[in-house]
């Protein structure tokens, strides 16, 4: 029979909900997941899901509409599943309903377990029936304490890169695409969204219902239930907060619409209907995740003058890049992030000028080139070697700001307007399919290099910077002359020649305050720390990249006196981009190893799962 949860209007739903696009072959086997779609393919899928905020578990059913892509019919339906509890299973095959054996696999650390159900030939339908467990790695479940408002607990997901098997069985890899709705029952006074169609007047009814038309890859499914408030700023666009945060948030990011009118002139139209932002609690792990029609930002992009808005342009662009054409591999990685860097600073360019723009390319090369003095060379590469590892382990610079340098360096070569024409057709081209690096390079040989003469397709240099690591000669140099005179100030300033109180840092921007800072040494010694903190309060900044930077700064010249700030910060927010630098720097010496197991004892528990797990081996595990 059909699970008793599922009514027939319901079904129904499912049934229409499947995809009107054409399956996508899977073009090589993704090392990341158990699936196997090259036989078998989820079209759509359909959510009913309980939130449990005491048992800290999600209950429910995964309906997942299947097609058969192969001509041998006796292969099972393989999904991921990672710590599921799975209670039952029922295959479909037009009114016919049976229970459906199932076996879930040996536990691989890095993957979780298969779930193997053999099905028969003629199946369309198979629901799973499932908890997920307390620890799902995807799952973050805070404590009202641990909100803005102190009153209501919250969940929120995160399922990028392989975690989305934690909430929800499926096929867990980017190469494939489905459709999907969800039913979300929560607990009274909450409020429940996700990367879907979500009304701007919902009321809190604790019974939620979402659908999402176009296809996305399982990465991109996301939840978030919390006390939840919405701000109108634009005709599509808007921002969801808790109530506390919400007008500062609007306020923030006004120029949402500008943004999406930017790429849309760029690069086509924006084909997700709105584009709402939700801002997290601070355990975020990440500044933003691409969660199409809902990208969820950390506050800690919020520093109340815009200035770290490039992160809501670098998001916005993965709804081209990243969200309408995906990568297929997590070892193609770069197809969503160089594009999506290089996209963010064209609208940048666009809605705040080209020197703003300058600024933060310069900063990115600044940021990738010390990267690179400490990668093995096997990282350097676009089209990295993941196997056996898991696709966290490829997260760098590399992926992000080579892939947007050589995107910059096609557009040095062929001319932007050209270029610009190249992309637009790219995104039309595949747009709401997982391509391979090699599919791009095919179709930018085709489109592209062979458009102009030899010299321009010789010094395009591809495969090098594909296939080879570090940057090729001849790579562009971003310059901002706006940085030239920074340069002047700090090297006056290390000279003896300018006091702290002198600097004209109090019209610095913020990427003027990160140049000050990539320009001089490591150790300054604590009387210029003293100096510059005392000029300007910097142990006090309410800039979350700048106070980074400086807490860096004061680690390195064992400034004692931001070590209290130094605590707060790294227990107030769980932004895995300041965390991990920051114990890195601290368990080089016996003193700050004991003040980095001291603070993380502390904040531990309020951070999100893959925060810990780049944190514990660090500074050594839970147990400490």
């Amino acid at each position: 029979m059909i699970a008793a949860r599922f009514t027939a209007p319901l079904l129904g739903i499912c049934l229409m909900a499947s995809s009107t696009f054409a399956a996508d072959p899977a073009p090589e086997k993704d090392l990341h997941s158990f699936s196997n779609p090259e036989h078998l393919r989820v079209k759509s899928l359909f959510l009913q899901l309980d939130v449990n905020f005491e048992t800290r578990v999600l209950t429910g059913d995964a309906m997942l509409t299947i097609e058969r892509v192969s001509a041998d019919k006796t292969q099972p339906l393989v999904l991921d599943t990672r710590g599921l509890k799975v209670l039952s299973v029922t295959e479909i095959a037009g009114d016919d309903s049976v229970d459906a054996k199932f076996v879930l696999g040996k536990v691989d650390p890095i993957l979780g377990q298969s779930l193997t159900i053999p099905i028969r030939a003629n199946t369309t339908m198979v629901i799973v029936n499932y908890k997920t467990s307390p620890n799902a790695s995807a799952l973050q479940w805070l404590s009202p304490a641990q909100t803005a408002g102190k009153k209501k607990p919250y969940l929120f997901t995160q399922s990028e890169a392989i975690d989305a098997r934690s909430w929800v069985p499926c096929q867990d890899t980017p190469a494939v695409r489905f459709t999907y709705k969800a039913a979300v029952k929560t607990p009274p006074g909450l409020l429940a969204v996700m990367s879907a169609g979500n009304d701007p007047e919902q009321k809190r009814t604790g019974e939620y219902s979402f659908e999402m038309n176009q296809p996305i890859p399982s990465y991109l499914l996301a939840l978030a239930v919390g006390d939840i408030a919405f701000r109108k700023v634009g005709p599509r666009t808007g921002v969801y907060a808790e109530p506390s945060v919400v007008d500062k948030a609007a306020r923030e990011f006004s120029d949402l619409e500008a943004m999406v009118k930017a790429c849309e002139k760029l690069y086509g139209p924006y084909q997700w209907g709105r584009y709402d932002v939700l801002v997290m609690p601070p355990s975020f792990p990440f500044g933003g995740m691409e969660n199409p029609r809902l990208t969820f930002f950390s506050p800690t992009i919020i520093a109340g003058d815009k200035s770290l808005v490039s992160v809501a342009a670098h998001e916005l662009a993965h709804s081209w890049s990243g969200n309408l054409v995906t990568n297929a591999t997590w070892r193609d990685f770069w197809l969503n992030e160089g594009f999506t860097v290089y996209i963010e600073r064209r609208i940048m360019e666009e809605v705040y000028g080209k020197a703003r723009a300058d600024e933060e390319a310069v900063l990115g090369k600044q940021t990738l080139v010390k990267e690179l003095a400490e990668l093995p060379k096997s990282d350097q590469i676009l089209h990295i070697d993941l196997k056996g590892r898991s696709p966290d382990s490829g997260l760098s610079d590399v992926p992000y700001e080579k892939g947007a340098l050589f995107l910059k360096h096609l557009e040095g070569v062929y001319g932007r307007e050209a270029f610009d024409k190249f992309l637009k057709s790219y995104f039309a081209h595949f747009a709401f399919h997982s391509i391979t690096t090699a599919t791009f390079a095919k179709y930018l040989d085709e489109n592209l290099l062979r458009q102009g003469d030899p010299t321009q397709r010789a010094k395009a240099n591809v495969d090098e910077w594909l296939y080879q690591p570090g940057i090729p000669a001849g790579a562009p140099n971003p310059t901002a002359p706006t940085f030239a005179a920074i340069e002047a100030q700090a090297r006056d300033f290390l000279a003896g020649k300018t006091e702290a109180a002198n600097l004209p840092a109090k019209k610095w921007s913020t990427q003027e305050w990160l140049h000050f800072f990539d320009s001089v040494p490591a150790k300054i010694g604590t009387d210029r720390m003293k100096d510059l903190d005392a000029a300007f309060s910097l142990t006090t900044s309410g800039n979350s990249e700048v106070l980074f930077q400086w807490l860096l700064l004061a680690v390195k010249n064992d400034y004692a006196p931001a070590y209290p700030r130094l605590e707060s910060f790294l227990t107030e927010q769980g932004r895995r981009k300041f965390l991990q630098p920051l114990y890195e720097e601290l368990v080089k010496t016996g003193d700050g190893k004991a003040r980095a197991v001291a603070i993380y004892k502390k904040a531990r528990p309020t951070y999100h799962p893959s925060a810990t797990l780049s944190i514990d081996a660090i500074v050594g595990g839970k147990e400490k």
